[in-house]
C-alpha cells in the first residue's frame, strides 16, 4: 500500500466496521487511475472471515463533470435491481466527516478489464468483435428497459423536449465556462437550434457516457459491468447510441466505432436488441449533439484546471487535446461538403 493511502484506508475500515456492525480488517488498497469525476480506490477487506472486494468512488476536490453521487448510486441500485449487469452498490454516504469527502462503496466485478487497447491486436480480432457485439446489444437492453418499472420518476425528471433539455443545458455549461471564443462550438448550438427533432417519441434512460472504457469485459467477451452512471437521465434513446458511436472514441483509427465495430454493425446490432429502428435525420442530430457535448466538457475541465482547486493531469490533457480533436469533428460534420476525415459518411 502507497503511504499516502494509509490515512485514508484507516478510515475506511473503522468506517466500515461500524457500518457492517461487524469486526473488518484491511487486507489492501490501490487507488484506480484515471478517475475524472470520481477518485476511484481497489479495497480488500477481511469482515466476519469473509475477504470483501469493494470498490469506493469519492468525491474529489475538483472533477471533469460536475455530477450528483446520490443520483448516480440510486440509478445503479435501479438497474442493478433490473437485472442489468453493473457492481452491486453497497453504500452511499454522504456525510464529508468520515472520509473527508462523499463516497459510494460498491461490490468489486473480479477478473475483468475495461480497456480496449489490447483487443486491435489482428490475432484478437474475433473477441474484439464479440466485445462490440455485446456493447451495442446490452446498450439496446438499456433503452429497452422500462422507465416506470425502473421507477426513475422518485429522483429523475422526466422531459417534455429530451433535445431541447440536452441543449440547454451543454450550451449553457460552455457559456458559462469558456475561457475565450469557442466559435465552432457556437455555430454547433445554431445549427442544432435551427434543426431541432421532434419530441421523443419514447422515453427512455439514457446512461449518458456510454462508451469504450466504460464497462467491463471478461475474458470470453461478456460485458459483466457498465461503470460510471454519473451524467444518467430520462432522455431520447438515440442519445446513448450517437455518444457510443462519437470518433473521438475510436481515434485515431476511426474505422470501427469505439475501436470495436464497423459503424453500421454496431446499429444493427442496437436495433435488433433495443426493438426500434434509428430515424436518420434525427440521428444526425444527435451525433452532432453529442460532439458539442463532448466539447463543452472538455471545455469545462479547461476552466477546472485553470481555475480550481485541483491541477491534475487528466484536467489540462482533455482541455488542450480533446478539445482539438472535438472542434475537428464537429467542423467535419457540420460542412455539407465535408469529405468525412474524421467520421465515417452518414447514412
Amino acid at each position: 500500500m502507497h503511504p499516502a493511502l494509509q490515512p485514508l484506508a484507516e478510515r475506511l475500515v473503522t468506517y466500515l466496521a461500524a457500518h457492517w456492525r461487524l469486526p473488518v480488517s484491511l487486507r489492501t488498497v490501490e487507488q484506480i487511475p484515471g478517475g475524472a469525476s470520481r477518485e476511484t480506490y481497489r479495497v480488500r477487506v477481511e469482515a466476519a472471515g469473509e475477504i470483501r472486494g469493494l470498490i469506493v468512488r469519492r468525491d474529489p476536490k475538483t472533477s471533469l463533470i460536475d455530477t450528483e453521487r446520490a443520483l448516480e448510486y440510486r440509478t445503479y441500485a435501479a438497474v442493478h435491481a433490473a437485472g442489468f449487469p453493473v457492481p452491486e452498490p453497497l453504500i452511499l454516504e454522504e456525510d464529508p466527516r468520515h472520509l473527508e469527502r462523499p463516497f459510494s462503496v460498491m461490490a468489486e466485478i473480479p477478473g475483468c478489464e475495461t480497456s480496449v487497447a489490447a483487443l486491435r491486436d489482428p490475432a484478437r480480432a474475433a473477441l474484439r468483435e464479440t466485445v462490440g457485439h455485446n456493447m451495442w446489444s446490452l446498450l439496446g437492453r438499456l433503452a429497452a428497459l422500462d422507465v416506470d418499472a425502473l421507477g426513475l420518476d422518485a429522483f429523475m425528471e422526466r422531459p417534455a423536449h429530451a433535445a431541447a433539455r440536452e441543449l440547454d443545458y451543454w450550451a449553457g455549461v460552455i457559456e458559462q465556462d469558456a475561457l475565450h471564443p469557442q466559435p465552432v462550438a457556437a455555430a454547433t448550438v445554431r445549427w442544432l437550434r435551427r434543426h431541432l427533432p421532434q419530441p421523443s417519441g419514447r422515453l427512455v434512460l439514457v446512461h449518458g457516457d456510454y462508451r469504450t472504457g466504460n464497462f467491463l469485459y471478461a475474458p470470453d467477451g461478456a460485458i459483466t459491468g457498465v461503470l460510471d452512471w454519473e451524467m444518467a437521465h430520462i432522455g431520447d434513446p438515440l442519445e446513448d447510441l450517437a455518444w457510443s458511436l462519437d470518433p473521438l472514441w475510436a481515434w485515431p483509427e476511426r474505422h470501427l466505432a469505439g475501436g470495436l465495430l464497423p459503424r453500421e454493425d454496431a446499429i444493427r446490432t442496437w436495433e435488433a436488441a433495443s426493438g426500434m429502428h434509428v430515424n436518420r435525420a434525427a440521428f444526425r442530430w444527435w451525433q452532432i449533439f453529442a460532439s458539442l457535448k463532448a466539447l463543452a466538457i472538455w471545455i469545462s475541465s479547461t476552466e477546472d484546471f485553470m481555475n480550481g482547486e485541483s491541477k491534475e493531469p487528466i484536467l489540462a490533457m482533455a482541455g488542450w487535446i480533446m478539445t482539438d480533436r472535438q472542434n475537428r469533428i464537429l467542423v467535419d460534420r457540420l460542412h455539407p461538403a465535408a469529405r468525412h476525415t474524421y467520421t465515417e459518411p452518414p447514412a
